[in-house]
């Protein structure tokens, strides 16, 4: 599994409850741009319309060798799951007012696959908790590599 692309604020702005892998819908300069390394899920988001997934505002930019038939670089992308977990991830999100977020895009074999992930976004005193949470780990490691050398 070779990672694509990793949306690191996802873990700071929200709490991760559940995980899904989806299959991606792409067109042919778009697998080319990725298989460059040329894209980023920072800002996306999923929604649910009319019993179809899709991915909003994923940035894939446009092939650099690519014609007049090149891609749209923000288009709206269908993500590709089974029914059964579509009904479930709606019905989470209707009834308990969770977010789906884009958490990483990597190749499996030869396809792209998209991690979403069913979350629940943080307030600013856990946003501080996760600040202090990480600047102790930080310290500690630190202060072991220190350690380790004398």
């Amino acid at each position: 599994m070779k990672i694509i692309c990793n949306n690191k604020k996802v873990t700071f702005e929200y709490f991760i409850l559940d995980t899904f892998e989806a299959g991606i819908k792409l067109s042919g300069t778009e697998i080319k741009s990725i298989r460059a390394g040329k894209c980023n899920i920072n800002d996306a988001y999923v929604i649910i319309r009319n019993g179809k997934v899709y991915l909003l505002n994923m940035h894939i930019a446009k092939y650099e060798n690519g014609n007049i038939f090149n891609h749209d670089e923000l288009r709206t992308r269908e993500l590709l799951l089974h029914k059964h977990q579509i009904y479930k991830l709606q019905q989470k999100v209707k009834l308990d007012g969770l977010t789906l977020v884009a958490t990483k895009a990597y190749f499996k074999d030869a396809l792209v696959k998209i991690e979403i992930a069913l979350a629940k976004g943080k307030n600013k005193a856990d946003k501080r908790e996760s600040i202090k949470e990480r600047d102790t780990n930080r310290e500690i490691s630190k202060n072991y590599k220190n350690s380790l050398k004398y």
